[in-house]
């Protein structure tokens, strides 16, 4: 017999996502924080240092570890330029459609020259099921090897007792960047399953549906 070649969700450790969760296979819950940035050369040589000193800080008052991830994907600006077209068909004015053809034209010729880069940050805030329940070692080495079987109602009940602790570590991280005057916003479940698809998925089209919302959301934020 043939055999069976293993699916993509095999190989993916995540087993669903809800509640702004991640949740993985092995039990293991993952926030998500999207973080804004800032220009850090343009800061003068005392403000470096106070960021530096500031962000040394964070780390070291961490007692969990946390996931810096940069995104960058080439940016798709063909709705744009749709956007644009359909302006210059509802323009009456033939001196604005020639502007506006012009200016389509020199988007088009720009990002065939050179290729756009949108870049975004995020901070992935973890929790293994491990540390949010307080078992003997005996009970914690049978949920480690999968003996300790749990009724559905126990589940619900362990994973809302994670998340609680799950956002208890969002807020301490959320604060101690916000103090080095970034902003931050939690990725929902919808953000998060777009994030995660694009993740697997580089050659998806950079749409931006809900991440745009995250975006404006940092851009918003005070």
């Amino acid at each position: 017999m043939p055999t069976q070649t293993p699916s993509v969700q095999d190989k993916i450790d995540i087993s669903e996502i809800k509640d702004g969760i991640v949740v993985l296979k092995d039990g293991g819950l993952r926030a998500v924080l999207a973080v804004s940035s800032i220009n850090f050369a343009l800061k003068s040589t005392e403000e470096q240092d106070a960021i530096t000193y500031q962000y040394q800080n964070f780390l070291n008052s961490l007692d969990f570890p946390v996931q810096i991830l940069v995104v960058s994907r080439k940016f798709d600006i063909s709705a744009y330029i749709a956007t644009l077209e359909q302006k210059q068909k509802e323009q009456e004015s033939e001196l604005l459609r020639i502007q506006i053809s012009e200016y389509t034209d020199f988007i088009k010729g720009l990002t065939e020259l050179a290729n756009i880069i949108t870049e975004s940050f995020y901070v992935v805030v973890p929790l293994a099921p491990i540390e949010g329940e307080k078992l003997s070692f005996t009970a914690k080495l049978g949920t480690l090897v999968g003996l300790a079987k749990k009724t559905a109602e126990e589940e619900k009940q362990t994973f809302e007792q994670l998340k609680t602790q799950l956002w208890q570590r969002i807020n301490y991280a959320s604060n101690g960047l916000e103090s080095l005057g970034l902003k931050t916003v939690p990725l929902n479940t919808g953000e998060l399953i777009e994030l995660y698809y694009k993740l697997y998925n580089p050659e998806a089209k950079e749409k931006n549906i809900a991440i745009r919302g995250v975006t404006s959301a940092l851009a918003a934020k005070k």
